[in-house]
C-alpha cells in the first residue's frame, strides 16, 4: 500500500478510538485523575439485604389509640440502602467486643469498654419486678446456646460504636485488597426503618402485610405477647433465634417483634410535619430520647405495627431493645437494587 495513504489511516484511527474512549488523549486534556482505587457496582454487603428504594405513606396505618397524634402519615421518598437481614446476634456483638478489649483496650480503658460497650446483663433482673431473670442474666450473653438470639442490653451509644467499628474493619480488609473503601454501617433513620419493615407493601398494618397476627394454619408471625400473661403461644417465652419466622417481601426478618430496634433519629412529637419529605430524619444531640421501632417479645401487638412510634433514652439498656446496621447504596439510581 502506499505509504502516503498509510499516515492518514493510522492517524485517523487513532482519533476514533480514542473518541471512543479506548485512549487517554494527549497530555494537557481533561482525562480524569488516574490510580483511583477500584469500584465495581457496588455489591451487596455479606448478612445484608437491599432495599431498592421508592416513595411509601410514612405514618400510622390503624387507630391511634393513645391519641398521642404523634405518626400522621406523609408521603416521602426513600433512597436505596442496605439493611442487615436480620438483629445483630449475641456471637456477631461478640466478635466486634473481642475486637475491642484486643486492639483498644488502652485507649479507651477496660471500665469504658466493660460499662459501656458490653452488653448489660443485668438488664433481665432489672427491667422487671419479682421477676426470676437470674439464669438469663448468666447465660444469655455468655453461652452458646443464645448465640444467635438478639443482643440486648445495649444502649444508643453503644450500638452506634459497633457500627464505627464495622465500618473500621471492613474498610481496612477493603484497603489491603486495594478496593474502594465502602460506605459507613450505621443506624437506619425512622423513616428507612418504617420503609424497610412494610417491605414495599404501602400502609401495610405489619411487616407480611395482612391485618392479622396468625397464618392460615393458625401459627403466629412474630415474636411478642398474645394476651395478658401469655408469651410463649408464638413458641418463644422471651427472645427467639433470630430468622425464626417468615421474612417480609425485602427478605428482612423480625421487623416487628423479638427486640424492639435503635433507630438513628432522635424522638420529636412534632417531627412528621417538621421533616422533609425525602430522605426524612431528625438528627439532635440534645436530645437524649432515641427512636425504637418494632415492638418486641414483652409488647402487646399494637407495638409492633409498622406505623407505631416509641422511644428509650440514649443511655438506657433494656432486655427488649436490640439493633440492626444499614448501608446507603452509592453510584446508582434511586430505585436500584442489587441481587
Amino acid at each position: 500500500m502506499n505509504k502516503f495513504l498509510i499516515l492518514p489511516l493510522v492517524a485517523f484511527s487513532t482519533l476514533l478510538l480514542g473518541g471512543c474512549g479506548f485512549g487517554k488523549g494527549p497530555q494537557g486534556d481533561l482525562v480524569g485523575a488516574e490510580d483511583r482505587p477500584e469500584f465495581n457496582p457496588q455489591e451487596v454487603p455479606y448478612g445484608m439485604v437491599p432495599c431498592p428504594g421508592g416513595t411509601f405513606h410514612m405514618g400510622q396505618t390503624d387507630q391511634d389509640i393513645s391519641a398521642s397524634m404523634v405518626n400522621m402519615n406523609k408521603q416521602v421518598t426513600i433512597a436505596g440502602f442496605y439493611m442487615d437481614e436480620t438483629e445483630i446476634t449475641n456471637n456477631e456483638y461478640r466478635q466486634f467486643m473481642n475486637a475491642i478489649r484486643q486492639d483498644s483496650i488502652d485507649v479507651l480503658g477496660e471500665e469504658y469498654v466493660m460499662t459501656e460497650l458490653y452488653p448489660d446483663t443485668t438488664v433481665w433482673v432489672r427491667d422487671f419486678t419479682y421477676h426470676m431473670g437470674d439464669p438469663l442474666m448468666e447465660y444469655y450473653y455468655t453461652h452458646p446456646a443464645f448465640d444467635d438470639y438478639p443482643v440486648v442490653g445495649v444502649d444508643w451509644f453503644a450500638a452506634k460504636y459497633f457500627c464505627n467499628w464495622r465500618t473500621k474493619h471492613k474498610n481496612a480488609a477493603n484497603e489491603e485488597a486495594g478496593l474502594a473503601p465502602t460506605p459507613n454501617f450505621r443506624l437506619p433513620s425512622e423513616a428507612e426503618w418504617e420503609y424497610a419493615a412494610r417491605g414495599g407493601r404501602d400502609l401495610a398494618t405489619y411487616p407480611w402485610g395482612g391485618p392479622y397476627l396468625r397464618n392460615s394454619k393458625g401459627c403466629m408471625l412474630a415474636n411478642f405477647k398474645p394476651g395478658r400473661g401469655d408469651y410463649a403461644s408464638d413458641g418463644y417465652a422471651y427472645t427467639s433465634p433470630v430468622g425464626a419466622f417468615f421474612p417480609n417481601d425485602f427478605g428482612l426478618y423480625d421487623m416487628s417483634g423479638n427486640v424492639a430496634e435503635w433507630c438513628d433519629d432522635a424522638y420529636m412529637e412534632a417531627s412528621v410535619p417538621v421533616v422533609w419529605d425525602m430522605n426524612p430524619t431528625n438528627p439532635d444531640d440534645n436530645e437524649p430520647r432515641k427512636v425504637v421501632r418494632g415492638g418486641s417479645w414483652k409488647d402487646i401487638a399494637y407495638f409492633l405495627e409498622t406505623g407505631t412510634r416509641n422511644f428509650e433514652y440514649q443511655d438506657s439498656a433494656r432486655s427488649y431493645i436490640g439493633f440492626r446496621t444499614a448501608m446507603i447504596q452509592i453510584g446508582m439510581g434511586t430505585n436500584s437494587s442489587l441481587n
